[in-house]
């Protein structure tokens, strides 16, 4: 018999999410890859052995065994959108989107981005770094074991620079495997106007991340009233020229072209999508665009949700996310599952493949995470229910019952 570290045995439900080395479209959504009485092998931090319970307690001799009987055991939660890092509140703005102020009108008074840009210049590394690995914990406790941070709430090159540090400094230091995304272009400040600034993203911002290698993943907020179709792909441009890979904010607010361009500059992801239009979405198909979609952002500011239906007819790769931000406080990707479900009517198995495999591949780490398959980070979650149906039907609660990162049980 094989020796290893750790073996889970009798799941009522293994899923695998195994399949095709690249995002899932369509119909292959709906395969979780289930294995009845299931269990996974772990040795050094990875997955070994993938199968029956029988099969592999003959085959494996474990240090330490998981009994998951009358549960679900599954792949962590990839969360591919999140604005983590940050310092201050915007409790008040709470009031005023719930007496009617829009998003763009609190910006427009100075609030919105530009008042946590406000706050955010004035933390010390100390404070932004304690700040965000508690939201780190929070998550991990709900199940997310990989997840992106964007930078943007500082809007200066030092700003900017201090953020990635920090996020850098976290994903030495931290369980959670952290992927940075620089987004300067995340709004105008008030001490530039907005030509002014994309020139000093595009020389002096990007060439110093890239220099310092500090983020993997350059994005941009394409928004009417914030950066145009042209200022966007002016920006995108030069980050992929130095070597970056691409997201976009794409149509949340208005339909800009954003989706369109995200195919056009060959972006690895579009986020957001709620104005798109089917056009669009079929651009985003064509040239494989993940479609990373946020209705916790829908929720907190009461507008309408992205097409997910359509999205997924099409064949557009659609993942999930929290977009955690000051404006939208949530930490579970299992309230996202309840969200993607109830109001945009993805069935129990494609808000969880959305939540893991094609949130992987949003974030370039579909051949480490997302799955359990043999060869792939043993990043699982042992879940306090016997099927996978159950999970969006459930609020309120947290039904993680254990989360093993990188093979150790947390």
């Amino acid at each position: 018999m094989e020796k290893i570290d750790l073996l889970i045995i009798g799941a009522n439900e293994l899923l695998t999410i195994s399949g095709p080395k690249r995002s899932r479209i369509g119909k292959e959504m709906s395969n979780l890859g289930i294995i009845k009485n299931g269990a996974v092998a772990i040795n050094d931090g990875r997955i070994v052995g993938v199968g029956k319970t029988d099969r592999m307690k003959k085959k494996f001799k474990a240090e330490e065994t998981i009994d998951a009987k009358n549960k679900i055991v599954m792949p962590g939660f990839v969360d591919p959108h999140t604005h983590l890092i940050f310092a201050g509140s915007r409790e008040d703005e709470f009031i005023m989107r719930l007496q009617g102020k829009s998003y763009m009108d609190i910006l427009k008074k100075g609030g919105g981005i530009l008042r946590t840009v406000r706050e955010t210049r004035k933390a010390s590394k100390k404070t932004l770094f304690d700040l965000t690995k508690e939201r780190l914990n929070t998550m991990l406790n709900y199940g997310t074991t990989t997840v992106e941070i964007k930078s943007g709430y500082g809007l200066t090159t030092k700003d900017e620079i201090k953020l990635l540090e920090v996020i850098n400094e976290l994903k030495k230091k931290h369980p959670v495997d952290i992927v940075p995304t620089f987004m300067g272009a995340h709004a105008i400040p008030p001490e530039l106007d907005a030509e002014r600034y994309v020139n000093l993203i595009i020389e002096d911002m990007l060439p110093q991340i890239v220099e310092k290698n500090l983020a993997e993943f350059c994005d941009v907020f394409c928004e009417e009233g914030i950066f145009s179709v042209g200022q966007s792909k002016k920006i995108l441009e030069e980050a992929k020229r130095l070597g970056m890979k691409l997201k976009i904010h794409a149509d949340e607010i208005v339909r800009t072209g954003g989706a369109e361009l995200a195919a056009e500059v060959k972006a690895v992801s579009a986020e957001h999508l709620l104005q798109s239009s089917q056009d669009g979405i079929k651009e985003l198909s064509k040239a494989n665009v993940v479609a990373v979609l946020l209705p916790a952002t829908s929720f907190c500011l009461r507008t309408n949700y992205a097409d997910a239906r359509f999205m997924i007819k099409q064949k557009v790769p659609v993942a999930l996310a929290t977009d955690f931000n000051p404006g939208c406080l949530c930490p579970s990707m299992q309230f996202i599952l309840n969200l993607a479900s109830l109001v945009m009517r993805m069935t129990p198995a494609e808000a969880i493949v959305a939540s893991t495999i094609n949130g992987a591949y949003a974030i370039n780490r579909g051949n480490e995470v997302g799955s359990l398959e043999i060869g792939k980070k043993a990043d699982i979650l042992v879940m306090d229910v016997p099927n996978h149906k159950l999970i969006p039907q459930y609020f309120g609660v947290n039904l993680v019952e254990k989360v093993i990162k990188n093979g150790k049980i947390l």
